[in-house]
């Protein structure tokens, strides 16, 4: 059997990238610090843990992959995620009736805020 572990993101700056991703999932690094790595992981256990490598990497549009984070109130979560640092992103192609909202973290990294909210699709 396989479960994920951890879903890692590369970046450039790791503290910035600590600094957004901690309080954007309320998760906490494990302890001690690295100085090139960083191991997050969900406060109240459960879920997959979120891994931040500080190597430089290319910067691929589409992504080939990327997170979905669920929301149980979307344009809270959004208004709050741009408030630590993440922007909205425009896709032309998007439905006007989808239940996702595209961002992307201080650095590029692009996820998807999905609307979870009781009733909703996702």
């Amino acid at each position: 059997m396989l479960t994920v572990g951890s879903i890692v993101i590369r970046c450039t700056d790791l503290e910035r990238q600590l600094m957004f991703w901690t309080a954007a999932l309320d998760y906490e690094p494990r302890l001690p610090l690295e100085t090139d790595f960083a191991l997050l992981r969900p406060r109240g256990g459960a879920g997959p843990n979120v891994s931040l490598d500080a190597v430089p990497s290319e910067r691929v549009l589409p992504p080939r992959i990327h997170l979905d984070l669920y929301a149980d109130d979307q344009p809270a979560e959004v208004e709050r995620l741009e408030s630590l640092g993440a922007q909205r992103v425009h896709w032309p192609k998007r439905p006007d009736d989808a239940d996702y909202v595209i961002m992307e973290d201080p650095e590029g990294n692009r996820f998807c805020v999905v609307d979870a909210a009781p009733g909703a699709a996702a």
